[in-house]
């Protein structure tokens, strides 16, 4: 539980701001408005990983936020198969680091 706090609190940092993690309705939304739905699911494999496995994954990595913040905008392969994951440039870095932050927070 301790990691997840501290990776929800650099998420935050990293994006210069001091609010609250996304509630699971307004997670769900931002999800479906950035495109990421499309995709991704929180409790299943889409065409990427469930973001409960993603969580797990990156649990007790404190630079996790960083590098998944980054992923997202750039893009990448072969971290979770050999399916892409195009980058997102569209999304704002404001939405990308609260995704991330609750990602990070999910259980499975």
């Amino acid at each position: 539980m301790k990691s997840r706090w501290i990776a929800l609190a650099a998420s935050l940092s990293f994006a210069g701001a001091s609010h609250a993690a996304l509630d699971n309705a307004t997670a769900d939304a931002l999800m479906t408005k950035a495109g990421c739905a499309a995709c991704h699911a929180v409790d299943k494999k889409i065409v990427g990983p469930a973001y409960q496995e993603v969580a797990a994954k990156y649990k007790g990595d404190n630079d996790a936020a960083a590098k998944l913040i980054d992923k997202v905008k750039k893009g990448g392969v072969g971290v979770w198969g050999e399916t892409p994951m195009p980058p997102n440039t569209h999304v704002s870095d404001a939405d990308i680091n609260e995704l991330v932050g609750w990602i990070l927070t999910l259980k499975k």
